[in-house]
């Protein structure tokens, strides 16, 4: 337990996690231009979740051996693993609800006015598919079936990162 308690001071596992999350933003990308997947908007809000966690990695790339620092990539990393979980069930709820009126899927993201991302950078926001399609699928579950998973073990394992940090060093 003390090693697993260790590893938020240390800059590898950080780089690790960063990479990790920035190969699932190039799949999300590889999906939609070379397989031709048109995300819609809850797509766009799952990567924008995924690129918190980026974020999060690299806060805590940055400097992990200060505890400030280490508590603001946790606080992006949760609130990113969990917003990216209940967005990408809400998504399964819409692409699995028979009633086709009780989920209604916006045409452009709800980005604040302040930061328009979708105008910014309209090639990795902009939404140009339908949130009821299931257009791809991998051992009976579909992209965002995967990506509550995703969340979740990132989720899981901010809880057991922090848990033994707590457990063993009493410190965040």
């Amino acid at each position: 337990m003390n090693w697993l308690a260790q590893l938020p001071t240390q800059r590898t596992p950080w780089l690790l996690f960063s990479g990790i999350v920035f190969l699932l933003e190039i799949m999300a990308l590889f999906f939609q231009y070379k397989m031709g997947l048109a995300p819609c908007i809850m797509c766009i809000y799952q990567r924008t979740a995924v690129l918190g966690l980026l974020i999060a990695g690299i806060i805590g790339t940055s400097n992990p051996e200060h505890r400030g620092v280490r508590l603001l990539a946790y606080s992006v990393w949760a609130v990113s693993s969990v917003w990216g979980f209940i967005i990408a069930r809400e998504h399964i709820e819409m692409q699995t609800t028979t009633d086709p009126f009780a989920f209604s899927c916006e045409f452009e993201p709800n980005f604040p006015a302040f930061m328009p991302l979708h105008d910014w950078i309209p090639s990795f926001f902009a939404a140009t598919g339908d949130c009821g399609n299931i257009d791809w699928q991998f051992a009976g579950l579909s992209m965002p079936a995967w990506m509550e998973v995703i969340f979740a073990l990132f989720a899981a394992t901010l809880f057991l990162l922090v848990t033994s940090r707590l457990m063993t060093k009493r410190s965040l």
